[in-house]
């Protein structure tokens, strides 16, 4: 089953959509934008197909999205491959991000009929008494590039199992994932027009969610982009959730198991080369073991292979845009200008060059919070470790944020590691671990790290209205 991809470039520029591939700088594809008559005509659409969609039982629902799952797992190799060249993630590792999404797919398949179930309260003699859970009717979803399959799939599938019909608009960076997703839901024989896609500008993105036949908005991107989404709703009563990434911390208490943090912490740091949400960014140690972990952290680090992500032996490829680069250098080199110190010598990877996406992975020292380097998201591959004398200390420090997406504690005592995380100012808190999403507990954050939640049977909640039923018998 080969991809249909939309191309069209005989529009004016500005209606043209372009996707630059990382590898190498070259134009990857570029098509017509929808326009505000398209949105209009996929509104319509969708919202006369949903009133059908919301009356087919549930275990039909299921079925659909089983086959387009299969449709979706049966090109993973293709998709892998475009994956790579729509934002550089190294081809040895992106085909796991489809095994990531037949995780969560099936977990929220699996878990619909608990999470959609009616509530039925205590029985009263001659009267009938229920809750049914509701669809809300469209629900925009508007994703991202860095995980464009993991970030989607949290709000596609559970929004169309609660009987929502779903418009997705992806990013400009990976457009070939909306077709992807299209491309399955029809060879499943999902009904046409409950699941539809658009590519939009900003302004017509804003255009789109601000329309009164919109009732949920899901929204992965920056602070920036969610101040934009709750600006367009803000005449309207309608909610959206909102992802918008964070500065995630680590803490390596004085009893942890340091090569097991070590490997994972690295990982977690520079892992499709540091853009990730919940990323680490900010790493505590004690300071009885900061010189031996910082020491493996080292060398650990310069065992990395950066270069062009087709080579299956790269395991860092470049980041998304040049410009991406070249933001995170200058944060490198305003630390290091304010006394922090760069591990990493950059000639150690050949590939790291000025004016590129390609950019070495570097760990810095001698940091504080007066650096921006510890405070302010940098979604690339580099980040900041700091020396602390004890347990109070880190936790002032990790809560020291604006962010509050994930953290995580290393120590080998557990009672302790749950009593700290119990004041940890985050959605997520580990142990022992990092850089991952469970379906089964909900994917949320507090303060800019957004609002709302996905994954977990709590992921329905905001995809439903609660709908009371109360008979008397006469």
């Amino acid at each position: 089953m080969g991809l249909a991809i939309k191309q069209n470039a005989d529009a004016p520029q500005e209606q043209v959509m372009r996707t630059i591939s990382p590898i190498d700088g070259e134009l990857y594809l570029q098509r017509r934008l929808d326009s505000r008559a398209d949105i209009a005509a996929a509104l319509l659409k969708a919202e006369n197909a949903q009133k059908t969609w919301k009356r087919l039982p549930l275990e039909d629902k299921q079925a659909l999205l089983l086959k387009a799952l299969d449709a979706l797992m049966a090109q993973q190799d293709d998709i892998a491959m475009e994956i790579t060249q729509q934002m550089g993630r190294p081809i040895a590792q992106a085909a796991g991000e489809l095994n990531g999404l037949k995780e969560r797919a099936l977990y929220m398949i699996n878990k619909a009929p608990e999470a959609l179930a009616d509530i039925v309260p205590e029985p009263i003699d001659g009267f009938t008494r229920y809750i049914k859970r509701e669809a809300l009717g469209i629900v925009a979803i508007v994703a991202p590039w860095n995980y464009p399959y993991l970030t989607s799939v949290n709000g596609i599938f559970p929004a169309l199992l609660a009987g929502n019909a779903v418009l997705l608009k992806h990013s400009h960076q990976t457009p070939l994932v909306a077709d992807r997703y299209a491309e399955a839901f029809a060879a499943a024989g999902l009904p046409d027009g409950v699941f539809q896609t658009l590519d939009l500008s900003h302004d017509d993105t804003a255009f789109m969610i601000a329309d009164p036949r919109v009732d949920f908005v899901n929204f992965t991107g920056s602070v920036k982009g969610g101040l934009a989404v709750q600006k367009a709703l803000s005449s309207r009563f309608v909610a959206a959730g909102l992802e918008l990434g964070g500065k995630d911390a680590a803490y390596v208490r004085a009893d942890a198991a340091i090569d097991n943090a070590v490997e994972s912490l690295v990982d977690g740091a520079f892992f499709n080369s540091g853009q990730s949400c919940c990323g680490i960014e900010r790493i505590y140690v004690h300071e009885s073991v900061y010189d031996a972990f910082v020491e493996k952290f080292v060398e650990m680090t310069k065992t990395y292979k950066l270069g062009n992500p087709l080579n299956k032996e790269t395991n860092l490829g470049p980041m998304v845009r040049t410009s991406s680069a070249d933001f995170v250098r200058s944060e490198i080199k305003k630390a290091v200008a304010q006394g922090a110190k760069a591990l990493i010598d950059e000639s150690l990877f050949p590939s790291s060059k000025e004016g590129t996406a390609y950019l070495a992975p570097q760990v810095i020292v001698d940091v504080d919070h007066t650096m921006d380097i510890m405070r302010e998201e940098n979604f690339g591959p580099v980040v900041g470790i700091m020396k602390v004398s004890n347990d109070s200390e880190a936790l002032r420090l990790v809560n020291d944020s604006a962010y509050g997406l994930t953290a995580s504690i290393w120590t080998q005592d557990h009672a302790i590691g749950e009593a700290l995380a119990e004041d940890v100012e985050a959605g997520t808190v580990f142990i022992n671990r990092c850089d991952y999403l469970d379906p089964a507990l909900a994917w949320t954050g507090v303060k800019n790290s957004g609002r709302g939640c996905t994954l977990s049977v709590l992921g329905y909640e905001s995809l439903t209205r609660p709908k009371s039923y109360h008979f008397k018998e006469i």
